[in-house]
């Protein structure tokens, strides 16, 4: 009886659907959605997708003269980009996609391995449907929040690069980390929000004049 009794529960759990963790993104996902067909960006753009860094990258202001598409949600995965690229990027044909993510995937105990694992599925689903579309990856930046998470980050950039090393047609990786480091390897707080965490303007500053460059380039 107690086997049947344990056999009926495990077949039972087993029929309950796993928790959607994706639902927690509808809102923010609903909000670029909303931004996509107000703005109506022309196929063959440049979109910038990711996590907060990505959303917090006051895009008008460091390239004025670009038209460029903010589709990053902050808080957000790896996974979760690559779950609503069929919504929120595919749908653009964008020629060239600015990606950042991976800061919160190493905090949530993801090992460097996942995370370039992951990285890679990102790029093979959007390739998948615009194979010319072009990704280029910011690797996960150091920070004085999260400096003990420093050296599994460093791995899971290493991995990274080496995997866009494998495609270089489509893929490229920036490394805009170590520009945020003095030169002794320690990092600079002026360079980061209160929270240790986020990027300052000036942060950005040096994102923006390493970055433009590869935003120009046909």
């Amino acid at each position: 009886m107690r086997l049947l009794l344990s056999s009926l529960l495990l077949l039972t759990s087993s029929l309950v659907p796993a928790r959607n963790l994706f639902t927690q993104w509808e809102p923010e996902i609903t909000r670029i959605e909303a931004a996509i067909k107000q703005s109506r960006p022309a196929p063959g753009g440049i979109v910038f997708n990711g996590s907060s860094s990505i959303r917090l990258w006051d895009l008008k202001s460091s390239f004025p003269d670009l038209i460029l598409f903010n589709a990053g949600f902050g808080g957000s995965m790896i996974g979760d980009s690559t779950h609503f690229a069929a919504r929120v990027i595919i749908p653009l044909k964008p020629r060239l996609i600015v990606f950042y993510a991976g800061d919160n995937d190493s905090a949530s105990g993801h090992s460097a391995a996942r995370i370039a694992d992951d990285f890679k599925a990102y790029a093979a689903t959007i390739h998948a449907a615009v194979p010319e579309c072009r990704v280029l990856c910011i690797p996960i930046k150091p920070s004085i929040a999260r400096k003990a998470l420093l050296p599994l980050q460093k791995e899971a950039n290493a991995l990274i690069a080496q995997h866009c090393a494998t495609q270089p047609a489509r893929l490229e990786y920036l490394d805009l980390a170590t520009p945020l480091m003095a030169a002794d390897g320690s990092l600079r707080p002026e360079l980061y929000q209160k929270d240790g965490l986020h990027l300052s303007p000036a942060g950005y500053a040096i994102w923006n004049a390493l970055l433009r460059p590869h935003l120009l380039a046909k």
